[in-house]
């Protein structure tokens, strides 16, 4: 039996470095836009070619590396970046039996704009036939990003979920679940032990603005999440388990951040992951916390995952300012 079993999206990854841009935020240096010269020839610094990443596939990855038996269901086209993607999977122990190919389809092909320490990714999801394989019944279902084709395929996981409730689902939307109204997956959030986002997009989810974190982690509960967690990038992040909320500080850079790309992914995953091999709630958010700093520290949201013992040895190390506190 699996221990875990990812469910999304597949990409390749092109980073485009780019040298000439510039970065315009309000006054709270939240909400960013990109700026380039338009109608104009942009140099750039270099680009970079990662297989299988993705929301999902990153899950996968991290549960891997941290001694899960992990498995990915996902979709590919039968041409070189598909098959490059599953030789990436294969080679970091991720179980591909449930990648289904597809004869005269492309696989999916992002472009990331990396500027520096962030990035801005133009996305293309690629539509497939898709057909939810028989995964049995792992310990934990893990749903994140899916392209615009899979209103259905929303309804056979819905499906499988209410009909398999021993399994645990976390759910982690990516834009298009996000685009959703909660009614359309309302069995979904009802039925997720433990529910991801970060703060911009739990507004979105929620049609509202500028709430403070613990009314978000409430509303958003409302919706059927046995747990929440809201991440705020290198703020922290927020948690409410129906009882006590918490509130988890990021593990301090070990140098500046290198690419951001990922970090939420490895938040996410490595709780869960931390969930799956016995631990607690506040012990499973100070591991994301490493391993989310660690993916920032390379470029891409796979090199810098870490393994449990990794981990641990960062903890041992950690201030007294990163406990997790009760809010």
């Amino acid at each position: 039996m699996h221990d875990f079993i990812a469910i999304g999206d597949i990409t390749t990854d092109a980073f485009i470095k780019l040298k000439d841009a510039s970065v315009h935020c309000d006054v709270n240096d939240e909400k960013c836009q990109i700026c380039m010269a338009f109608g104009d020839k942009i140099p750039y610094e270099s680009v970079e070619e990662i297989s299988a990443v993705g929301n999902s596939p990153n899950a996968s990855v991290a549960a891997a590396r941290l001694g899960l038996k992990s498995a990915l269901v996902t979709n590919l086209g039968d041409d070189s970046y598909g098959h490059r993607c599953l030789e990436t999977l294969t080679s970091e122990s991720v179980d591909t039996q449930f990648v289904s190919i597809h004869a005269g389809k492309k696989s999916n092909y992002h472009y990331v704009l990396w500027y520096e320490h962030d990035r801005t990714i133009l996305v293309k999801h690629q539509e497939y036939e898709r057909i939810l394989p028989d995964i049995g019944k792992p310990k934990w279902l893990y749903l994140s990003s899916l392209g615009e084709d899979t209103i259905a395929y929303h309804g056979a996981i819905a499906d499988y979920v209410r009909n398999n409730l021993e399994v645990n689902l976390a759910f982690q939307p990516g834009t298009f679940q996000i685009s959703l109204s909660t009614e359309g997956l309302g069995e979904i959030y009802k039925k997720t032990k433990i529910f991801f986002c970060n703060t911009e997009e739990a507004e979105r989810i929620l049609g509202i603005d500028t709430l403070g974190p613990q009314e978000l982690l409430k509303r958003m509960r409302d919706l059927g999440p046995e747990i929440v967690v809201i991440t705020a990038g290198p703020k922290g992040a927020y948690a409410y388990d129906g009882s006590k909320m918490y509130f988890q500080p990021a593990y301090p850079d070990q140098k500046p951040a290198y690419d951001r790309t990922g970090a939420g992914d490895a938040f996410a995953s490595t709780t869960v992951a931390a969930l799956a091999l016995g631990n607690d709630l506040p012990t499973a958010l100070k591991w994301a916390s490493v391993n989310a700093m660690s993916v920032c520290q390379e470029l891409g949201a796979q090199r810098g995952l870490l393994s449990r013992e990794k981990i641990e040895e960062y903890l041992k190390s950690a201030s007294p300012e990163f406990e997790t506190k009760v809010l």
